[in-house]
């Protein structure tokens, strides 16, 4: 029997639907339905979500771009919320402010997941998504929201967070003093990689094609930056360390791919790592001996498991880091506002549908 008697009987939720309109490039739809909410069982509880989070992987997937792509499931993987209802007697979650655990298949192993790895949202392997005023979720599967962060910003954590922790600490293993190149910042991965290593005490540097991104960057600590779209940015990058007395980067933290390692070599230490989380430039990285003669390592970096999120969660509260969003949308009608503005791609940090009208008030980003 679940701790709490008076269950909601339905959700709205975001549901991924094939397009009925034979366009090109397709763009599936995302439709508001209503929806039973399954009867609680035993380790399961019941969260009401407050607010929601975009990530471009649900672009991606309206795009047809994304594998195992379930048509018929809720879309989105990040959200925040408060525990209701619990299959568990006396539930010390119960009325708990939480974020849900956004992927499955990776608990603890610290190279590699346990088991099949799926992100929540839009895919075949399990219809639960986060665009849904209500979520059943094994209670395992939550984590605390730390006390200084309100829900729009809880619920801006997850999927960057575990992406960029792994990218930077445990792959990256970005350290106090270390020079850290981080590209096209503005997005969500990027941004939060840009806050750890600030928190840290690394000394980081960005690319991007936006000025106002780079300037906004080292408003939150960065030490300059560069755009990627000019043909030498590499040099321009290496003249800026050197201005600022800094031999050579330690690190690279990429989400383009391509030739990150061959235009970034030059600057970067003997034993430097260059870390990949993303392809948006090029799937294919490529690497040459010119960088095995200099013992470059060259990592490849896809999320990362629960116990990275905990190990970040905690990293968060510790030196009470505040997510950064770029625009929060009200209900999850508005959700359709949301899709344009990461087609339009000039946001700069997390866009958030607040699902519950009276969430509490944001905060301004910080580190």
């Amino acid at each position: 029997m679940a701790a709490v008697v008076q269950i909601p009987k339905s959700t709205k939720a975001l549901v991924l639907r094939k397009t009925a309109q034979a366009t090109k490039p397709v763009y599936h739809d995302a439709v508001l339905e209503e929806r039973p909410i399954p009867a609680l069982k035993l380790g399961q509880v019941l969260v009401r979500i407050h607010a929601s989070a975009f990530n471009h992987r649900d672009h991606w997937i309206r795009k047809g771009l994304y594998p195992g792509i379930g048509f018929g499931s809720v879309l989105g993987g990040d959200s925040a919320g408060i525990v209701i209802a619990s299959g568990d007697k006396d539930d010390p979650l119960l009325q708990k402010r939480v974020f849900l655990v956004p992927m499955r298949g990776w608990e603890r192993d610290p190279e590699a997941p346990e088991s099949p790895f799926y992100i929540l949202g839009g895919g075949k392997a399990n219809p639960l998504g986060t665009f849904a005023e209500y979520v059943v979720v094994e209670r395992d599967q939550v984590i605390l929201t730390p006390d200084h962060l309100d829900d729009v910003h809880a619920a801006a954590w997850p999927i960057g967070a575990v992406t960029a922790w792994r990218a930077t600490m445990v792959n990256g293993s970005v350290k106090q003093g270390d020079n850290v190149l981080i590209t096209g910042i503005g997005g969500g991965v990027a941004l939060v990689a840009l806050q750890l290593c600030v928190a840290r005490g690394a000394n980081v540097y960005v690319t991007s094609g936006n000025q106002d991104k780079i300037r906004k960057a080292v408003e939150l600590g960065a030490k300059g930056g560069v755009s990627y779209k000019a043909d030498d940015w590499p040099v321009q990058l290496g003249a800026l360390l050197k201005k600022n007395g800094a031999p050579h980067l330690n690190v690279v933290i990429d989400a383009g791919g391509g030739d990150i390692l061959g235009k970034t070599s030059g600057i970067l230490k003997a034993g430097g790592r260059v870390v990949v989380f993303g392809m948006h430039t090029n799937p294919k990285v490529s690497m040459t001996m010119r960088e095995v003669l200099k013992n470059q390592k060259l990592f490849g970096s896809t999320m990362g498991s629960k116990q990275d999120l905990i190990d970040a969660t905690q990293f968060l509260a510790q030196h009470r880091i505040v997510p950064i969003v770029s625009d929060v949308l009200d209900g999850l009608e508005s959700a359709e506002r949301g899709f344009q503005i990461l087609e339009r791609g000039d946001h700069f940090g997390k866009v958030v549908i607040r699902i519950v009208p009276d969430s509490p008030k944001t905060f301004p980003a910080k580190l």
